[in-house]
Order: C-alpha cells, then sequence, then structure tokens
C-alpha cells in the first residue's frame, strides 16, 4: 500500500457545486438576528402579559397605587384614588 497523505496534500479538496454552501453565520449565544427578529413579537407579548399581572396584583398595595398607578396620564387620577367615607372613619 502507498501512502494516501501524500497523494492528498498535492490535490485540493473536491467540492461539488451541487453541495450545500455553507457560509459563516455570526450568533450572540447561539441565537442568530434572524431568529431573534422572530422571537422579538412573541417575547415582547409575554413581557407585557407578565407586567399586566404584576401590576394587577400589586395594585392593591398602598404604596403601589400611589407611587405607581396614580402617576398614569388620563388614568391614574381618575380610577386608582380611593376616597373613604367619613361615616367608614371609625375615629
Amino acid at each position: 500500500m502507498f501512502a494516501t497523505s501524500a497523494l492528498r496534500s498535492s490535490y485540493p479538496a473536491y467540492k461539488s457545486p451541487y453541495g450545500p454552501k455553507y457560509q459563516y453565520q455570526p450568533h450572540f449565544a447561539g441565537l442568530t438576528a434572524k431568529q431573534a427578529y422572530r422571537l422579538l413579537p412573541t417575547t415582547a407579548a409575554f413581557g407585557g402579559v407578565a407586567l399586566f399581572a404584576v401590576i394587577f396584583y400589586a395594585s392593591g398595595i398602598p404604596r403601589v397605587k400611589s407611587d405607581i398607578l396614580q402617576h398614569i396620564p388620563y388614568f391614574g387620577q381618575k380610577y386608582f384614588v380611593s376616597h373613604i367615607p367619613d361615616s367608614d372613619n371609625p375615629f
């Protein structure tokens, strides 16, 4: 038998014109730009729903009402201000 390594080094590797055309695809942590562009609306929707759920569950906390919810334009002073009638005041 003869050494194949000597023959392989003198000839370039054959590349079929019908084979796949591999190119480097830049990525960040395995996420390409196309994947990120397709994932963005779904992520934004889940983030919006999560934000709404957190605000809804925390809306009963007085500090959240006074610091966050009352500063929302057009809705804060109308819907998130609780007036306690004098008849319900024990003092």
